[in-house]
């Protein structure tokens, strides 16, 4: 057997010990490839040959062959050694949630800070919002200087009006709706064929709405 040969059954013997627990001879090579440099065939040569002489099991299951290490050769663990196997397992895997909680967080914030202003853009935001202001403000003082303000007598007064002429809109609004209702009684076609014939046009076609007083 060349060194070559002996070397991957020195690694695979190894792993398949490290690891206790089954393998295909595929799964083998996919996981020992990058590391070890082995190829396929030199794989599948060597965990035969491990199998053959009795370092590592072989179960074969339909076409396929699952190998694993000899479980003679590891000490017996009691019930008790188990449940604090277990115990271990179940911290660790709380661990393991509790740091990928953190990462999780810690991702979301290294986002925050990526998508937040830096001090160079904050600079010209608050020039642009100090023009901003002074903008308003001139709007305001050419307002308050202004000699034409409404008084309260005029602003009532228009309110009243607007009242009265709101209120004859509704009044002849129904007129013309009771009128139309009263002749379409004996029109024999519809109430829309009726207001295109007499050329009427209601508030619904220019899309208006009578307000609130």
């Amino acid at each position: 057997m060349s060194k070559k040969d002996n070397s991957a059954v020195t690694q695979i013997l190894a792993y398949l010990n490290e690891k206790n627990r089954p393998y295909s001879a595929q799964d083998v090579f996919t996981n020992l490839q990058k590391q070890c440099g082995l190829g396929k065939t030199a794989v599948v040569k060597a965990m035969e040959q491990l199998a053959q002489e009795g370092k590592i099991r072989e179960k074969v299951y339909g076409k396929q062959k699952i190998y694993f290490a000899d479980q003679s050769q590891f000490a017996d663990v009691s019930d008790a050694e188990l449940k604090k196997m277990d115990s271990r397992i179940a911290e660790l895997n709380a661990e393991a949630q509790s740091v990928s909680q953190s990462c999780r967080l810690l991702d979301t914030e290294l986002k925050e800070l990526n998508s937040s202003f830096t001090t160079a853009e904050v600079k010209i935001q608050i020039q642009e919002l100090q023009a901003e202001c002074s903008e308003y403000k001139e709007r305001l003082n050419k307002t308050q200087s202004a000699t034409n303000h409404v008084t309260p007598e005029e602003r009532e007064k228009v309110y009243k009006e607007r009242e009265i002429y709101v209120k004859e809109w509704r009044k002849r609004k129904r007129l013309v709706s009771d009128m139309i209702g009263s002749i379409l009684e004996g029109y024999p076609k519809s109430k829309k064929q009726f207001l295109e014939e007499a050329g009427i046009e209601t508030d619904e076609d220019h899309k208006v709405t009578i307000p609130n007083i």
